[in-house]
């Protein structure tokens, strides 16, 4: 009141004409609605040259990666895997099964496989993921009754590590957008375009270059494009640029140099540490093993070939004797080692773990057969799955 009195009307402070009044100047009295005149424009052709512009760039940067050696494919999505999984709880439980990480994906050809034993498996194996979640989770699922086939990759079967863990998840939580989408992709996108992959999208390909170094800035190294997968139930092989080209089958080994040379995760930095883990993820493997022996379904671990320094690290940090040889004598179930049979043997490995895409079709009909002996003399009655 006081200050109303001080400060007469005319002496109040005015708002300049091009400013709009607020709530404080108009009390009582609703915002009026800004309107600001939009000048005519040429939108057609606005429109038709910003369509041309868009269809100009992506056919350039497909252009750009088909030059560096990619080709259309599909893509190892969460929704590859959920697709294949689900086959299992719609009427194929039965079936033969494969899971583990990238060397049973890549080494194993689902055709030759057909070939060699009339049945085309269920590939639910995930690079860079320790088997462990997906037996625990087949375990877990009384709808599936058939065969399993599990890849031990020492670094990552002994450790736990789940880089593409997420995907049991995912198919237990999918939906319908989730499908539907999954759906467009595999039709519309993966079978045309050759850019349509993570590895080449422009966030990761900016975030990878050889920036100048300045604090908190790390040099990404994941592992690049090694894989690529010609038909819709993920069957999968090495990229052809790996095998042939010299200067990125290079870099593929340098990366997994890093794992060799760097520090240990925190989980592994002491050998006791490194032992309880071993022994953890025995222990589940122990129980799942359990679980599905129990349901009647009959499993094989497979140990697929290495090569190099990655064989070499293997050696050094998961020795078979402490590994391998534990996990088969704890869960009483039969393995198959390439270090044990000659015609596993005399692969060609361009980065060292996986196999090129012609020795991965003679390694698949070599293995096969063994694969089946194992699952017969597992039969129920066999003398074999009567002295377990």
């Amino acid at each position: 009141m006081t200050s109303d009195v001080a400060i007469g009307t005319t002496e109040r402070f005015e708002r300049p004409g091009f400013v709009r009044l607020t709530a404080s100047d108009r009390p009582g009295v609703a915002q009026p609605v800004p309107e600001r005149d939009i000048p005519p424009q040429p939108w057609g052709r606005i429109l038709l040259g910003a369509l041309a512009l868009f269809l100009l760039l992506m056919a350039g940067w497909e252009w750009y990666w088909r030059a560096f050696g990619a080709t259309p494919g599909y893509r190892n999505s969460n929704g590859a895997w959920a697709e294949q999984r689900r086959r299992i709880n719609e009427g194929e439980g039965g079936k033969t099964v494969l899971i583990g990480s990238s060397r049973i994906l890549f080494d194993v050809q689902l055709p030759e496989w057909e070939r060699a034993t009339g049945e085309r498996p269920i590939q639910l194996a995930l690079e860079g993921t320790s088997a462990v979640p997906a037996l625990e989770d087949l375990a877990a699922d009384p709808d599936f009754t058939g065969r399993l086939v599990v890849d031990v990759t020492p670094g990552l079967f002994f450790s736990g590590f789940a880089y593409r863990g997420e995907a049991i998840s995912h198919y237990h939580k999918q939906g319908p957008s989730q499908r539907s989408g999954h759906w467009l992709s595999k039709r519309l996108l993966e079978p045309y375009f050759a850019f349509y992959d993570p590895d080449f999208a422009l966030a990761t390909v900016i975030r990878r270059q050889d920036w100048p170094p300045r604090p908190g800035l790390r040099k990404d190294t994941r592992v690049r494009k090694l894989m690529t997968q010609d038909s819709g139930d993920r069957n999968t092989h090495i990229w052809r640029k790996v095998e042939v080209d010299p200067q990125y089958r290079a870099l593929a080994r340098s990366i997994w140099a890093e794992n060799f040379t760097g520090p240990p995760p925190p989980m592994m930095d002491t050998p006791e540490k490194a032992r309880k883990l071993m022994e953890t993820q025995i222990e589940r493997a122990v129980k799942a093993i359990a679980t599905l022996r129990a349901r009647g379904v009959r499993v094989v671990f497979v140990r697929p070939p290495s090569d190099g320094e990655y064989y070499a690290f293997e050696q050094k940090t998961t020795p078979r004797a402490r590994t391998w040889d534990v996990l088969l004598q704890r869960t009483g179930t039969p393995g198959i080692h390439f270090e044990d049979y000659p015609q596993l043997q005399g692969y060609e490995l361009p980065e060292w773990s996986h196999l090129t895409a012609a020795d991965a079709k003679r390694f698949t009909t070599a293995l096969a057969p063994l694969v089946e002996q194992e699952f017969a003399r597992a039969e129920p009655g066999s003398r074999v799955a009567a002295a377990r």
